[in-house]
């Protein structure tokens, strides 16, 4: 299965509806036996952007929004995921590939997370995640600093999979799904959840508490001085 972030005019933006319809697709994938992967990218020239900082000034509920609940499936679902980076993968853009067991990037790929920026902190796990992944000292860098880093320290980093000429990381994704379209559906199933199961349990206590930081910080008078600076900046470009 191959889902597309497409809103190539708003750099793949992602909106709540959007958040659902990825949802419903990776739940869809685990249900089918015959799934062997899915492959996550986005349209055009970007990844995508983040989520829509529109809808940040939206009042939120207290219970998961539909980026959390995607990022829950994303990081609960057995069949394995694939991502393909091509141009920027900025904030949840970032954080989703954590949860993602390849990811393949075109050379000219650029990533960052705003979070501090912005007025808000980490999210989608990736206040441990990181660490994890990359090291305590990069993750700092990457977090704190809100440091934009390129596909090839990525790669050093441990960060992705592999780094593709530009234009070819799809391609790069499709041919690892091929090879495990060609193993069985059950072990293979079966082996991921064996390499995530330990984790899971702690990882969604993680979700739980970013979730009500993040929501506390979002009505923070940082985030809102961060947020009309930004759509003053926009609309000062239009």
């Amino acid at each position: 299965m191959t889902l597309t972030i497409n809103r190539p005019e708003r750099r793949n933006a992602l909106t709540g509806s959007m958040y659902q319809a990825l949802d419903q697709g990776l739940q869809a994938a685990q249900a089918d036996p015959a799934c062997h992967a899915v492959i996550l990218t986005g349209a055009g020239d970007c990844f995508t952007a983040g989520n829509d900082l529109s809808e940040f000034q939206a009042t939120r509920s207290l219970t998961d929004s539909p980026a959390l609940a995607f990022l829950r499936t994303l990081a609960n679902v057995d069949v394995p995921v694939i991502a393909a980076v091509e141009g920027h993968a900025v904030g949840v853009g970032v954080t989703l590939l954590q949860h993602c067991d390849f990811v393949y990037a075109g050379e000219t790929a650029q990533f960052s997370m705003p979070f501090v920026s912005l007025g808000l902190c980490p999210e989608g796990g990736s206040s441990t995640l990181l660490a994890q992944l990359v090291g305590a000292r990069r993750a700092s860098d990457w977090l704190l600093l809100g440091r934009q880093f390129d596909a090839a320290e990525a790669y050093e980093s441990g960060f992705i999979t592999a780094v593709s000429p530009p234009g070819h990381a799809l391609n790069e994704a499709q041919a690892a799904a091929d090879v495990l379209g060609r193993q069985p559906a059950e072990a293979l199933r079966i082996s991921k959840r064996m390499l995530r199961e330990p984790g899971r349990a702690e990882l969604m206590r993680t979700f739980d508490k970013e979730r009500d930081l993040f929501t506390e910080r979002l009505k923070s008078e940082e985030a809102q001085a961060a947020f009309r600076l930004f759509f003053d900046r926009k609309s000062s470009q239009s």
